[in-house]
């Protein structure tokens, strides 16, 4: 306990406030002990727990302290595994992030990109074929400008852009083709998350990172039901054409006369279009080593609203990923009810409900409404044009410059209050009502 409470010391020492140090060592135990506790099953959440997370006790013979000692030591020890020892913290996750936008949006993705940058993580940005060619090299210019983007390299536009129909596959398209570029850019990334224009963090990257650096790494938070309803009427059983896929001018998905019956081949899930996906499922959504991503990704190619539908019917058809899904994406999102095809615009009225829901995330926000202004103030302490403060930052703060544009040790975070609201949100979905009740229903 001394040797954790010492390394905790250190990662915070840089730290400004007081209460930082209650809250690294209360982030540990409290997530820990969830996980330690939820369910004593076979798939619980034990299973997914990393092993450099596990007490050294675990390994050990069974005793009515540690019932299980016996079940897991022969399932998970291999010789070639070495867990790091109890008391050292789990290192700092990295995020790979898509951002994407439409015409018009090249400013809101700046922002975006400026609200969510940590040179640990990756970032793809799109903006599609609608934007004209004016918008794109401003975007392009101000990426390759940037003296920390340039300097880190971790900020990637995709120069040959797709053109994403709204309510068609071309917008699963241009996700997978983000995911596959930051795949064979490398990285030793962790999730990855698909945000737009219209997004806007509500914590710092510090606050995320720091949260996510006590959860297993192959969780999916991804929003999902098989409870169809009405979709499967007006989505699964119309055939649509996007003609996204081969022209150059964007037009609206149109129908054919023809209906098709539900697949029997797999089970249709649906539910947000907004997730955090783990590397692995990322990588198996990419090879499709045994089809099935394929085989779903052809259905869809013909479904209308794909992206509420194609990630989320893939998890959950699949065994080895199914148990891995939280039922949540992440996101405050403000809806009619019963919810209408566009979410609410948020505006400072909805600013309590933000902080009260606990995500790291909100859409849709208008371009540049008061209400990002008040966000930047009051939750990420970002300044005009400047990127959000974190542990990396050491550069001067006088005159009013950036300390980020000084990037210093990339793994010492300076989580704050957002951490202790993302905390209180990844216990209750992960709890023993919430997690695996609510897995692929």
């Amino acid at each position: 306990m001394i040797k954790r409470l010492n390394s905790v010391r250190v990662r915070v020492a840089s730290m400004e406030r007081k209460w930082i140090v209650p809250l690294a060592i209360g982030s540990t135990v409290s997530l820990l002990l969830l996980f330690l506790t939820t369910l004593s099953s076979p798939d619980g959440p034990l299973a997914l727990l990393p092993l450099s997370l596990l007490p050294s006790s675990f390994f050990s013979s069974p005793s009515a302290s540690n019932p299980f000692a016996a079940f897991y030591a022969p399932i998970f020890v291999e010789s070639k595994l070495h867990p790091a020892p109890p008391s050292a913290l789990p290192p700092p996750p990295r995020l790979a992030y898509l951002v994407s936008g439409s015409n018009g949006d090249g400013h809101s993705l700046k922002r975006t990109l400026l609200a969510l940058y940590h040179p640990a993580n990756r970032y793809v940005v799109h903006l599609d074929l609608e934007a004209p060619l004016d918008e794109r090299q401003d975007l392009h210019d101000f990426i390759a400008g940037h003296p920390v983007f340039s300097a880190v390299g971790n900020v990637k536009m995709i120069t040959k852009a797709n053109l994403v129909t709204y309510r068609g596959p071309t917008m699963v398209a241009n996700t997978l083709h983000a995911a596959a570029v930051l795949l064979r850019e490398g990285g030793d990334w962790d999730w990855f998350i698909n945000l737009s224009a219209t997004d806007y963090p509500l914590v710092t990257q510090d606050d995320l990172l720091h949260t996510f650096s006590y959860l297993p790494r192959d969780l999916n938070f991804i929003d999902h039901t098989s409870n169809i309803g009405w979709k499967e009427f007006h989505r699964a059983k119309p055939i649509i054409i996007d003609p996204g896929l081969y022209m150059l001018k964007k037009a609206d998905v149109f129908y054919i006369p023809q209906r098709r019956s539900v697949p029997t081949a797999f089970k249709l899930f649906t539910g947000s279009a907004w997730m955090a996906l783990s590397r692995s499922f990322i990588d198996y959504c990419i090879w499709g080593w045994d089809n099935l991503p394929r085989t779903v990704l052809m259905y869809y190619a013909n479904f209308l609203s794909s992206p509420e539908g194609y990630f989320h019917t893939v998890i959950c058809n699949a065994q080895e990923f199914r148990n891995t899904t939280v039922n949540h994406d992440l996101h405050f999102i403000s809806w009619d009810n019963p919810p209408k095809q566009h979410p609410h615009y948020l505006t400072i009225k909805h600013m309590r409900g933000m902080i009260d829901s606990n995500a790291p995330f909100a859409r849709k926000f208008p371009k540049d409404d008061p209400v990002l202004d008040k966000i930047d103030a009051e939750l990420l302490s970002r300044g005009p044009g400047m990127l959000v403060p974190g542990g990396w930052c050491v550069g001067s703060r006088e005159n009013g410059t950036d300390p980020c544009l000084v990037v210093g040790n990339t793994t010492i975070l300076r989580p704050g209050p957002g951490a202790v609201r993302l905390e209180h949100l990844m216990v209750s979905l992960l709890s023993e009502e919430k997690f695996r009740p609510r897995q692929c229903k």
